[in-house]
């Protein structure tokens, strides 16, 4: 297990970068802690993959350190760093069976053969392969095979970190939700460090005891789940987490108020005075129906019922807003007003979040 920390770490694909543009990974300084498990989540090519490749050894920073537990490891091998990964797509030896898949981490580190068979077996029942352990790999589905990458990635007990990259690609989706269930049960029995690359909000924040967003290649938010939820740092967090994403608007603060297209919306806290572009946020959750003349004035274009509740979609001045009502709730069409509850809205400068007065850094 290992606390990783990242020193003023970036990465260019170009010979000479010679601005913050020429970087597919921007500066990053951020310290994970030992034996925490992570989600880096992000849409395709923010640099995820990227990041992960510089932590497990497999690519080298352009500028900055990578230390595991406060030791440099920059230019460390990933056999040097002690560290397991699982690729996105599968990786295992087609000649061998299953169980001597399985097995080679732990033989090629001389472990007994008492060890090794034991380890085996339990690994083989967590990924629900016990009964084709003697079967080769060759004539395995890709199912299969992931499960078996799945499988070697976490035969070993004494890794400083497990690195997954998308490794659920070609699962099925019923096995997904096991496995997933599967390796925060390994996390929690062995505690190992664990960084779970991945695109989809589901497997990160169902995975994750932190989740690391990142868009453009900057992390932009690390956080819970809730933390993520309630409080975004950044409008593509906002935007990202959540379905419906977080609700936008461009607006102006004074105050205790923002004013929308010259409509007062109350927020929950007062804020200094914003330069720049400056938005509201407001997850649909939090946005109420009305027909009593209070909120902003919206139309309807569509609703949708999704068993759980209801999405609304209205229009208001071009922008879309979205609302949630709950199953039971009677839409009719009086529906012309949205509001919102002030102790939900966010505040949002150049697309990063505004701490009202009072409240910590």
């Amino acid at each position: 297990m290992a606390k990783i920390t990242l020193d003023n770490l970036a990465h260019s694909y170009l010979p000479d970068p010679q601005n913050e543009d020429d970087f597919a990974l921007k500066e990053l300084n951020h310290d994970w802690d030992d034996g925490a498990a992570y989600a880096l989540l992000g849409a395709s090519g923010c640099g995820k993959s990227t990041l992960l490749n510089i932590i497990s050894g497999l690519l080298q920073p352009t500028r900055g350190r990578i230390l595991f537990n406060e030791q440099d490891v920059t230019y460390a091998s990933p056999v040097e760093r002690n560290i397991a990964q699982v690729f996105q797509f599968p990786v295992v030896y087609d000649t061998m069976s299953v169980q001597d898949n399985l097995a080679f981490p732990l033989r090629n580190r001389g472990h007994d053969a008492a060890y090794v068979a034991s380890r085996v077996q339990s690994i083989a029942k967590m990924i629900g392969m016990e009964d084709q352990l003697k079967r080769k790999a060759q004539g395995l589905t890709a199912d299969a095979k992931q499960k078996i990458s799945l499988g070697r990635g976490m035969v070993r007990e004494d890794v400083n970190a497990l690195l997954f990259d998308e490794p659920l690609t070609v699962i099925d989706p019923h096995m997904k939700w096991e496995l997933r269930t599967q390796l925060k049960g390994l996390h929690h029995e062995f505690g190992h460090t664990m960084i779970y690359v991945t695109h989809d909000q589901t497997e990160a924040l169902t995975f994750a005891d932190k989740v690391v967003v990142m868009h453009g290649g900057r992390v932009v938010q690390i956080g819970t789940p809730r933390e993520l939820f309630e409080r975004p740092a950044h409008t593509f967090v906002g935007y990202f987490i959540g379905s419906p994403g977080m609700n936008l608007l461009d607006a102006k603060i004074e105050g205790q108020s923002a004013y929308v297209e010259g409509t007062e919306i109350p927020l929950g806290a007062a804020y200094a005075p914003q330069a720049g572009r400056v938005q509201i946020g407001i997850r649909p959750e939090f946005v109420r129906l009305s027909s009593d003349g209070a909120g902003l004035p919206v139309r309807v274009r569509r609703i949708e019922d999704v068993g759980r509740h209801k999405i609304v979609r209205a229009d208001f001045f071009g922008t879309e807003i979205n609302a949630i009502a709950g199953e039971e709730t009677r839409l009719d069409g009086d529906i012309s007003r949205v509001v919102f509850d002030p102790a939900n809205v966010n505040v949002y400068a150049d697309d990063w979040r505004v701490a009202p007065n009072g409240e910590a850094a």
